[in-house]
């Protein structure tokens, strides 16, 4: 099968998990700067999930760049099987927990209204570098597993 840019290898790969990994830490930064994180169990969900995201990215990106490197297809079955169950599950934790987040965000700002006694600011802004993680996360595991279907 020939490489398609943003498969594993391929310098759209590359591409790929970079954002995923800047987006992933991102997010994981502003929300564990904020001193009440702890108190609320879907944002120590999305630390959680964005800390994985950003593991399993970075990994992914040192082989993608040692595989442009030696110029070597990581088209092998189990290769891609690795990849997309992995991106699968990162994927699906990072969505739930951007989900959940941004229903505890919309509550303390909308229901609440007590944005002034937290950090909403910061609270919307890892919860969106979760989702464009989760974006980002998409691609992947779609072509990884367009390519396990397609043999």
């Amino acid at each position: 099968m020939k490489d398609i840019q943003g498969m594993p290898g391929t310098a759209g790969g590359l591409a790929l998990r970079i954002c995923q990994f800047v987006s992933a830490v991102m997010g994981l930064c502003i929300m564990a700067t904020t001193s009440d994180f702890p108190s609320v169990t879907a944002f120590c969900y999305l630390v959680a999930a964005t800390g994985l995201q950003s593991v399993w990215s970075i990994s992914q990106a040192i082989i993608d760049i040692y595989a442009l490197l030696v110029r070597r297809s990581l088209q092998n079955y189990r290769v891609v099987s690795l990849f997309a169950i992995g991106d699968g599950i990162t994927s699906t934790l990072t969505f739930a927990a951007a989900c959940a987040s941004a229903g505890i965000t919309v509550l303390i700002d909308n229901d609440l209204n007590s944005c002034a006694h937290n950090h909403c600011l910061q609270f919307e802004t890892a919860t969106a570098m979760a989702f464009i993680s989760w974006f980002t996360t998409l691609p992947s595991f779609l072509l990884n597993f367009w390519s396990l279907a397609s043999r």
